[in-house]
C-alpha cells in the first residue's frame, strides 16, 4: 500500500522526487508550489502526514514550522537556512513530530564527508600543509558557498587541521555540483573531489529518508541515519517487482 506524501516545493528537486516517489511506494497527495504555499492545511495535505520539502533559505524555516504544527514528519533538503535550527528543534520537539534535515541528500557526498574527514585528520599531523575547498553550481542556485561546502569546512577543522583553508565558488550555467577539496604543501598536492552526475542521487537519498522518518520523533542529521537507510538495491528491487 502506497504511503501518502506532500511536495513542498516545485523547483527541479520538487519535480524529481515527485517523478521517482512512485517507485519508492508514495503516493504525492500534494505539491505546493509559491503560489499556493501559503495554503497548507490538514484539508489541502489531503491525508499526507509525511513531507518533502525543497524550497529556498527564506522559506524552508517558515514551512516547517506550519508542517510541524500539522503533525507532519518532514525531509528538507533545502540548505542555507541553519542559523535557525536551534528554534525548529525546540518547534519539532513541541509538535512531537519529526525532520531530517542535511547539507546534501546524496549518499555519496556524505561519504565524501567522511573521506575528507579522515584525510583532514592525516594533514592535521603535517603543518607545512594548507587546504583549500572549492564549488561550482548552476547559475540559479541562491547560497555560496553551498551548504554541502560549508559543512566540508567544518568537517576539516572538526578533524583538527588547524593550518590556512580558504574557500572559493562559482555559479555558471547548469552545472549541477562539483566539490574539490586540496592539501597543498611546497612538496605536492593532494586533490579529492566529488562530481555530481544528476540531481538523481539527491532525490533518492531523500526519498529513502521520507521512509525512515515514518513514526519517528525528534531532530536528525542525514549523515546521521545513512547507514539505518534502505539501500538503492533495495529500492531498485521494488522497481522490478
Amino acid at each position: 500500500m502506497s504511503t501518502p506524501l506532500a511536495i513542498v516545493g516545485c523547483g527541479k528537486m520538487g519535480h524529481l522526487v515527485e517523478q521517482l516517489a512512485p517507485k519508492y511506494g508514495f503516493d504525492v497527495r500534494a505539491f505546493f508550489t509559491r503560489s499556493n504555499i501559503d495554503s497548507i492545511s490538514r484539508e489541502s495535505l489531503q491525508g499526507a502526514a509525511l513531507a518533502i520539502e525543497f524550497t529556498s533559505p527564506a522559506a524552508a524555516p517558515q514551512n516547517l514550522r506550519r508542517l510541524a504544527a500539522l503533525g507532519v514528519n518532514t525531509v528538507c533538503g533545502t540548505t542555507g537556512w541553519y542559523d535557525e535550527l536551534p528554534q525548529i528543534r525546540q518547534t519539532i520537539a513541541g509538535a512531537h513530530t519529526a525532520l531530517i534535515y542535511g547539507a546534501n541528500f546524496s549518499v555519496g557526498v556524505n561519504r565524501f564527508l567522511e573521506i575528507v574527514a579522515r584525510a583532514s585528520a592525516l594533514f592535521a599531523q603535517h603543518p607545512e600543509y594548507e587546504a583549500w575547498g572549492w564549488e561550482i553550481h548552476h547559475s540559479a542556485k541562491k547560497d555560496a558557498p553551498s551548504g554541502t561546502l560549508k559543512k566540508l569546512a567544518q568537517e576539516i577543522r572538526a578533524a583538527g587541521f588547524g593550518g590556512s583553508l580558504t574557500l572559493s565558488s562559482n555559479r555558471a550555467g547548469a552545472h549541477i555540483g562539483t566539490h574539490e577539496i586540496g592539501f597543498d604543501s611546497p612538496a605536492d598536492t593532494i586533490t579529492l573531489r566529488h562530481t555530481a552526475r544528476s540531481r538523481e542521487g539527491f532525490a533518492r537519498g531523500a526519498l529513502q529518508s521520507a521512509h525512515w522518518i515514518v513514526g519517528k520523533k525528534g531532530v536528525f542529521e542525514f549523515r546521521d541515519i545513512l547507514a539505518e537507510l534502505r539501500t538503492p538495491a533495495a529500492a531498485g528491487a521494488r522497481e522490478a517487482s
